[in-house]
């Protein structure tokens, strides 16, 4: 019986599945299901045609996993699918992103963002056609970016129409969210957001050009990054102008998290229900022990030997020592926002920062958000139910309820006592077929940072 059933399975993914049954009965497992409750031990999860199910028949296929977790597959909110190649180019990672998001446990992404939209698009087809191993992709289109870019892969909006005519052409691709950029206008961000909402598609932002109350007032949906990309409190900031990162974070880090003006910020997003996207991972690389953190035995096995060379010289160039203080004043800020009522999510953006690499920034990100004062439950829901949250899918994924689709992470060991345990990865369930997790990372070994 399991025989025919695999070879139902393409001939891409079967080198990748341990388990294809109908039928399966997790026995002897620890049970974080994302809602934030306390874990349950020594408990049977049952999988019954790619749902999470009360009872499974008596022939189901039972796996003895005493000393595992199992918990929800993560949703990964900012998680793109290309990657810095040196300067402003960057590179699709068709290949081996979709492996590295799936092996780390995370079963659902939104790009929140695109380099190459159409590959992104044909990749999510082949995904859900079952032909690609990969997460389930919510398809962020095109950046909606003004002029004076520093990256020369995006289109540069010409007014408010232009902004309307691109949200709706890439909405009629497929996408399913737009995301704002450093140098576009008031007026543009205006215009797509209500062409966005008019087809009931949403619109998140890392700005420049514009502060996040003004985007907040606007209508904005959610603010990728949190308070670090914020202009808004630069002495020198003038309307519709991006000023020097550089100069605005400096400027920006020496705000107390007990400044007012922030407790002011917070209170505008909560009350026009602004979510925020948390990416710590990417910050803490910025900092000579972050970056340390960030280079792994699995991470540098993973990346091609020029991507390794590429990293390097590229920590180098940089000035590490704004980013500690930097990220503590983000992770108050986000401590703060969530305290008031916010919906704080979660991603890795694998392209900030080359270290940060797809699933496994995604790990990172669950640990320093429990750096950052949240339990362990508390950043895995984060990074789960809170992304379903705003998705809009939060009855069939991030967490593991009756009726819910089978997205499910086999860890060794207990994330709720020691976090760090999400890194141990043995076996994933995306809509009920089980991947080895160790075959999917293996087949990237040297690749990821080429494609």
């Amino acid at each position: 019986m399991l025989l025919s059933l695999l070879l139902a399975v393409d001939a891409a993914l079967q080198p990748f599945v341990k388990v294809d049954a109908p039928a399966v009965a997790l026995e002897h497992v620890r049970v974080i299901d994302g809602t934030g409750a306390a874990p349950k031990e020594n408990q049977t999860l049952f999988i019954v045609n790619g749902k999470i199910a009360a009872q499974a028949p008596a022939d189901a296929q039972k796996l003895d996993l005493s000393g595992r977790t199992v918990m929800p597959g993560l949703v990964g909110m900012h998680d793109h699918l290309f990657y810095p190649m040196g300067g402003a180019i960057f590179g699709e990672m068709a290949y081996s992103f979709p492996r590295l998001y799936l092996a780390a446990g995370v079963t659902t992404i939104r790009t929140g963002g695109s380099i190459e939209p159409y590959s992104d698009i044909e990749l999510k087809k082949s995904i859900d056609q079952g032909k690609t191993p990969g997460p389930s992709i919510f398809i962020t289109g095109p950046y909606l970016e003004g002029e004076g870019s520093f990256a020369l892969q995006m289109h540069a909006l010409r007014g408010p129409d232009d902004a309307r005519a691109f949200v709706n052409f890439w909405a009629d691709q497929g996408a399913t969210s737009f995301k704002a950029y450093n140098t576009l206008s008031r007026a543009e961000l205006g215009a797509a957001i209500e062409t966005a909402h008019k087809r009931k598609l949403k619109v998140t932002g890392h700005l420049c050009s514009i502060g996040l109350a003004e985007a907040a007032g606007l209508g904005i949906d959610d603010l990728e990054h949190g308070l670090l990309v914020d202009t808004e409190f630069f002495a020198g900031k003038k309307p519709d102008q991006c000023p020097n990162p550089r100069e605005a974070l400096l400027d920006l880090i020496k705000m107390a998290p007990s400044d007012p003006r922030l407790a002011k910020l917070v209170a505008e997003l909560v009350k026009r229900k602004v979510a925020v996207t948390s990416t710590l991972a990417v910050f803490d690389a910025f900092s000579e022990e972050g970056f340390r953190r960030a280079l792994t035995p699995l991470m540098l096995e993973s990346v091609s030997a020029d991507t390794r060379a590429r990293l390097l010289q590229a920590h180098i160039a940089r000035d590490p020592s704004i980013w500690p203080g930097a990220v503590k004043l983000e992770m108050a800020f986000e401590r703060a926002f969530v305290l008031a009522g916010g919906l704080l999510i979660a991603g890795c953006d694998p392209t900030g920062n080359g270290a940060v690499l797809a699933g496994l920034g995604d790990w990172r990100d669950v640990e320093l958000l429990v750096d950052a004062g949240f339990t362990p439950l508390e950043a895995l829901k984060i990074h789960s139910h809170n992304g379903a949250l705003w998705l809009g899918e939060q009855d069939r994924i991030g967490t593991l309820l009756p009726g819910k689709d089978a997205d499910v992470v086999v860890v060794q060991g207990d994330p709720s006592k020691n976090v760090a345990d999400i890194e141990k990865v043995e076996m994933v369930f995306k809509k009920g077929l089980g991947f080895d997790s160790r075959k999917l990372f293996d087949s990237v070994r040297g690749v990821a940072g080429m494609r």
